[in-house]
């Protein structure tokens, strides 16, 4: 029985004096496994559904379509009105059709109120004329300037920027059409 155990012992002493020589290599083997693991966990923990196509590319889509309610609050998420400041000086010369330009100034301020300035240039005597109101929203995009009645009152809302839109409320589309948005 003595000699069982013996060679049990050695076996034992063999296996430790193996893995110690083979420590580095198992612990690299062992950190790969465990960050291959987590890896692999994370990667299926979400509550999508996953198919592997044939190209070993993941397909994450989810097989319902949730539409957004146009009243829900998620529709208004992130628009111009709740998320850039409007509130500033906005400049640019406007395309004339009889003369050649309008030089355009619109002052928007925090009471929602706002002053606009224009000034055709090469035609009448050079005066500039000021109109003063109340701007509103349309759509969190666009505002109107309420009481405006020398030239456009709508405006597309950008980052720094005003775009000039027509009379159906539209961008002005074509070569032309950088030239209809003031700058702040």
């Amino acid at each position: 029985m003595s000699c069982s155990c013996a060679k049990k012992d050695n076996l034992v002493l063999d296996l430790l004096y193996f893995l110690q020589k083979k420590n580095y290599m198992m612990k690299k083997l062992l950190t790969l496994s465990l960050v291959s693991l987590l890896c692999w966990s994370c990667n299926n923990s979400g509550t999508s559904n996953s198919t592997e196509t044939n190209t070993g590319i993941a397909d994450t889509t989810t097989d319902e379509y949730i539409p957004i309610d146009a009243t829900s609050d998620a529709a208004d998420m992130h628009n111009a009105q709740n998320s850039l400041d409007v509130v500033g000086v906005y400049k640019g010369v406007l395309p004339c059709a009889d003369c050649e330009g309008i030089e355009t100034e619109v002052e928007l301020k925090d009471d929602d109120t706002y002053v606009k300035k224009t000034k055709y240039l090469g035609k009448g005597d050079g005066d500039v004329q000021e109109e003063k109101g109340s701007f509103s929203w349309e759509d969190g995009s666009n505002i109107v300037l309420n009481g405006a009645s020398d030239g456009p009152n709508k405006y597309f809302v950008g980052e720094n920027t005003l775009t000039t839109l027509d009379l159906d409320g539209e961008k002005v589309t074509g070569e032309l059409a950088e030239n209809y948005v003031l700058k702040k």
